[in-house]
């Protein structure tokens, strides 16, 4: 089993935000298959997905984003999944808009979602896809980031969103499919191109 977690910030004013890239991932993922979110456990919206031979938990954790590891522990202690056996699908200030990474373990870079999840797993293990949504223009270090994370993507930026949701979830699948560390050589440093 895998357990797939997209973060955000529940409530209609944070739909379509920067922040909530992690949600927008894994609705775009339990769409491919033509699913959708089942109900409510482990204070999160649950979906689930039946791949070859691999069950994967979707969780869209309804806590605030600084809270998201209260749902995402209480799942995995649930399930009782290995820490490699999470991903986590969370929005990146430190990656430019447009760029999709995985990543195998790691810290937290200062997100809130992240500071929860491995506080309260206790192992920092899990599994990432970090969202690129860059920093605003003319942003200098110190400045507040809030309004532009909390902010709705551009119009520029939403022309790109099914692409970059699309490949977001290719990147997922490649994950399940292979492991962590072939889809990281496969994906990371590839540009997402448009057809």
């Amino acid at each position: 089993m895998w357990l797939i977690a997209g973060l955000g910030n529940p409530g209609s004013q944070y739909e379509q935000t920067r922040h909530n890239a992690g949600f927008l991932v894994v609705d775009r993922l339990l769409a491919r298959y033509g699913s959708g979110f089942a109900g409510t456990r482990f204070e999160a919206h649950v979906g689930e997905i039946q791949r070859a031979d691999e069950r994967l938990l979707i969780l869209k954790p309804q806590t605030w984003m600084n809270e998201s590891g209260r749902s995402l522990a209480a799942a995995r202690q649930f399930y009782k999944a290995p820490v490699d056996r999470l991903i986590v699908v969370h929005d990146e200030v430190d990656l430019a808009f447009g760029q999709l990474r995985l990543k195998a373990a790691g810290g937290a870079g200062g997100h809130n979602g992240l500071k929860s999840t491995t506080q309260r797993l206790g192992d920092p293990g899990y599994l990432r896809l970090r969202f690129g949504i860059g920093r605003p223009p003319g942003f200098r270090p110190g400045d507040d980031l809030t309004r532009h994370v909390l902010g709705r993507f551009s119009g520029t930026e939403r022309s790109d969103l099914d692409l970059l949701l699309d490949e977001a979830v290719d990147r997922l699948e490649s994950v399940v499919d292979e492991g962590i560390i072939p889809a990281m050589n496969r994906y990371n440093g590839l540009a997402v191109t448009k057809p």
